[in-house]
């Protein structure tokens, strides 16, 4: 039976779970996010005015850059299984820095793109390490805080989003390169930061048979004796199966980031200008009711129950996108607002869902390797979203709804994968309330 939950007061989920180390890594995602912030937009401006790129350069640099990256949740996961997840987390930073920095000293396209593909696969890796970081320090707590830290990167983002855009304004090859530089100097700040985080205690990396300081069984069985073969996802069919269902899942980010942009100009009689007010709404959603609705998620049964409202906020998002290309200007923008809504809500609730059944559905001892492995989905994802998404805009009105009856049917499949009589229940860290 899942445990009966106390109703925690609002307050006291505002504080963040882990202690000081849990607000010191909170403060180094959001110095992250704002650096990122800075830099994201103004990437391809860089490769386009400072480097001198064509278009189709710059697509084919970010495409590989893309391919190398998607190895690095699996070698990230796979490390911290072994070695300290701070020490870990920091080369990550520093690696990001120094491929980063290391755009400025060439214009050779050659450079450029190995610059930034060594560059991708440690800040792929990082977005893993933060995840398990968090695991472990803030232990039942981490779904709290999670949304946490969700909507404080929100926050970072939107402040680093802003601030580029002024710097933008001027647009000299100086204001380009400030930028970089800026962002560089957020993985500084972040290594050092990170340095002054205790190491949480790690399943996989401790003796069989006892106790961590927080109580934590060493071991998934909790018996003495030699410590057990460590699991590996590359086997578990489940977990497989359960990252392939993600896959379809996180679409809602190429969604909301490259289909309603493209949708709202050549389908839909909405102003141009809705399509930033688009993501500045998702923002104040995700600010708004990431730690609300956190509390929906706390349990590997809550979360699973969480997929059927994903499925249908998935498919209301579709079904309004595809009426918003039959009517004039006013309610093509309330359809389009309503999608944006329904894909929000989707996005929230699956960001909750799916934190807690990955590491709920992972071995304690092979918790980094199933992580890694779950952190794939996220970067196929960023892979082949935009393609998909991109063909659903060039086939038209039905295609949308189409694609929401997939996404319902992903979360079918996982509310089956996920359910109690085909996983184990021993678990590292429990829910304890």
């Amino acid at each position: 039976m899942e445990p009966t939950r106390s109703r925690v007061p609002f307050v006291r989920r505002l504080a963040v779970p882990g202690g000081r180390d849990g607000r010191l890594m909170l403060v180094v995602a959001v110095i992250d996010k704002i650096g990122t912030g800075l830099w994201t937009g103004a990437a391809t401006l860089y490769f386009l005015y400072v480097a001198h790129l064509s278009v189709a350069q710059i697509g084919l640099l970010m495409g590989l850059s893309g391919i190398l990256g998607i190895a690095g949740p699996p070698l990230a996961g796979r490390l911290a299984d072994r070695f300290p997840v701070t020490r870990i987390l920091l080369g990550a930073q520093l690696a990001r820095g120094a491929a980063l920095l290391a755009l400025l000293t060439t214009d050779d396209y050659a450079l450029l793109v190995l610059f930034s593909a060594l560059g991708a696969l440690p800040d792929r890796a990082s977005s893993v390490l933060t995840k398990l970081f968090a695991a472990r320090v803030a232990g039942p707590h981490r779904i709290r805080y999670q949304a946490i830290q969700r909507t404080a990167a929100n926050i970072g983002w939107a402040v680093g989003a802003a601030g580029a855009a002024a710097a933008l304004t001027v647009g000299t090859t100086a204001s380009y390169q400030a930028l970089l530089l800026a962002n560089v100097a957020s993985y500084v700040v972040i290594g050092a930061l990170t340095l002054r985080c205790a190491e949480p205690p790690a399943p996989s990396r401790v003796v069989a048979g006892q106790s961590s300081p927080t109580g934590t069984p060493r071991t998934p069985s909790g018996h003495s004796g030699a410590p057990a073969k460590a699991a590996t996802p590359w086997r578990d069919r489940r977990y497989l199966a359960f990252t392939g269902s993600e896959i379809w899942l996180f679409l809602d980010d190429s969604i909301l980031q490259v289909g309603f942009p493209l949708w709202i100009v050549h389908a839909t009689d909405a102003p141009v200008g809705l399509a930033p007010l688009v993501l500045v709404l998702n923002s104040v959603l995700v600010i708004a009711l990431q730690v609300p609705l956190s509390r929906f998620g706390e349990t590997r049964a809550a979360a699973r129950r969480l997929l059927v409202p994903i499925g249908a906020a998935l498919l209301t998002g579709g079904v309004a996108l595809a009426a918003s290309a039959g009517g004039g200007p006013w309610f093509a923008t309330g359809a389009v607002v309503l999608a944006a809504v329904a894909f929000t809500l989707a996005e929230i609730l699956h960001s909750i869902a799916s934190w807690e059944l990955s590491i709920a559905l992972a071995p304690g001892e092979a918790q980094g390797a199933y992580l890694g492995v779950h952190g794939l989905a996220q970067s196929a994802q960023r892979s082949l979203g935009p393609v998909v998404v991109g063909i659903a805009v060039g086939v038209g009105p039905f295609a949308w709804p189409v694609l929401g009856a997939t996404l319902v049917a992903a979360c079918l499949v996982q509310h089956r994968l996920v359910r109690p009589t085909a996983v184990a229940e021993p678990r590292v860290d429990a829910p304890a309330h």
